[in-house]
């Protein structure tokens, strides 16, 4: 796997990580993933002590909204990627203590085969976690941690209390946009907390920025 570039994106932890793909007049042929480069390059120190253990695929239809998802015990760090499509990744600080606690930002992700590179984004544990498309597509994310029935929540990306002054606005007038007139979300998503019931709830203390 030859990574390109490791990059801080505007909310601290998340990563934007950039490998190369190999192309010729056939197409293309990447590593997208491979263990050593993940967990032995000195520039991914912020991986140190992690595994995977569950990837997951998905696939959604145009103007699909899906999150804000977190889970605790285990706690679960989130690698992503596009593979067809597009997806604009959404992602919100819950962990009490951070300096961007409550702040929440998109980065688009569409999936383009014909560039010499994709990307992974990195969500770490202590974020809320979601996405929305503008057309057909499929994406991936290795897991950190094994789905968790009954630990888990979920911050609706529709409540009116986050902080979406660090999202590019852009972005977010197209998310407003595809909010205002999807069918394609869960009530589970649609009807999460806000980030003010969440907070008081005793489970939100398992978030402790430096401890998740």
């Amino acid at each position: 796997m030859k990574i390109i570039s490791i990059k801080n994106f505007d909310i601290s932890d998340i990563k934007i990580i950039r490998f190369a793909r190999f192309c010729d007049q056939r197409g293309y042929f990447t590593e997208s993933f491979r263990k050593s480069d993940f967990f032995g390059n000195p520039k991914m120190e912020f991986m140190k002590g992690l595994e995977f253990s569950q990837v997951n695929e998905s696939f959604s239809r145009p103007l699909t909204i899906r999150g804000l998802h977190y889970q605790w015990n285990p706690f679960m760090g989130k690698l992503v990627r596009t593979m067809r499509g597009r997806m604009v990744d959404l992602m919100l600080d819950i962990r009490k203590g951070s300096p961007t606690f409550g702040m929440a930002s998109m980065y688009d992700m569409p999936a383009n085969l014909d560039r010499d590179y994709n990307e992974w984004i990195w969500i770490p544990a202590g974020f809320a976690h979601g996405n929305f498309f503008t057309e057909d597509s499929q994406i991936e994310y290795f897991c950190t941690g094994e789905y968790s029935q009954g630990c888990e929540g979920c911050i609706s990306p529709l409540a009116k209390n986050i902080d979406w002054s660090r999202a590019d606005s852009t972005l977010k007038k197209e998310f407003d946009s595809v909010a205002a007139k999807t069918t394609l979300m869960t009530d589970k998503d649609r009807n999460g907390f806000t980030l003010e019931a969440w907070v008081k709830d005793d489970r939100s203390d398992n978030f402790i920025y430096g401890k998740c």
